[in-house]
């Protein structure tokens, strides 16, 4: 299995900027969605992975020039089989990098906030891809398979998060009762 820097080599320059924006930008995230500081870096940084995963340039694109091919892979509009994701391929790859901003947004309180950051992570999938196919310098593949993993983590992520919330109030329940 090749490994994300060997066939991304700017991902961890990518990921070096996404926390520093991350620390940069975490206190002002944070009054707006009504946060700790640590929730706001945890969202910036997710985001920030995301991006670095998927938007900077493949190496053959920086090695040998190659192109992305122009067009969209619409193969597969449905779920990989269970298979598949067990097999930590690309399918597994696109669903783990979405489960923690999934979970971090579902620990956010409800608020306005909230709702932007499930909003910007659902459309980011479909961004990303139609970035991947419109700049084809990057030498990356748009695949609608992609936009479905990416969901499907987020979704999980969601469920973590919101089980997670459902144990830390009953748990303040507990302490409050005894």
């Amino acid at each position: 299995m090749i490994q994300l820097g060997d066939a991304v080599p700017w991902f961890l320059p990518g990921v070096a900027i996404s926390l520093g924006v991350s620390l940069a930008t975490c206190g002002s995230l944070s009054r707006i969605l009504r946060v700790r500081r640590p929730v706001a870096w945890l969202i910036v940084v997710g985001f920030g992975l995301i991006l670095s995963a998927t938007l900077t340039p493949h190496r053959d694109a920086l090695e040998y020039g190659v192109t992305s091919p122009g067009h969209c892979n619409v193969s597969r509009i449905a779920f990989a089989s269970p298979a598949e994701y067990f097999a930590g391929n690309e399918a597994t790859g696109n669903v783990l990098m979405f489960i923690p901003l999934g979970i971090v947004i579902a620990i956010l309180p409800r608020s306005h906030g909230k709702l932007v950051a499930l909003l910007a992570a659902i459309a980011l999938p479909f961004a990303i891809e139609a970035t991947q196919l419109l700049v084809p310098v990057l030498g990356r593949a748009c695949e609608s398979g992609d936009v479905i993993d990416n969901l499907l983590g987020l979704a999980i992520g969601q469920a973590v998060g919101a089980a997670v919330g459902v144990i830390v109030s009953r748990g303040r329940l507990d302490r409050q009762i005894r």
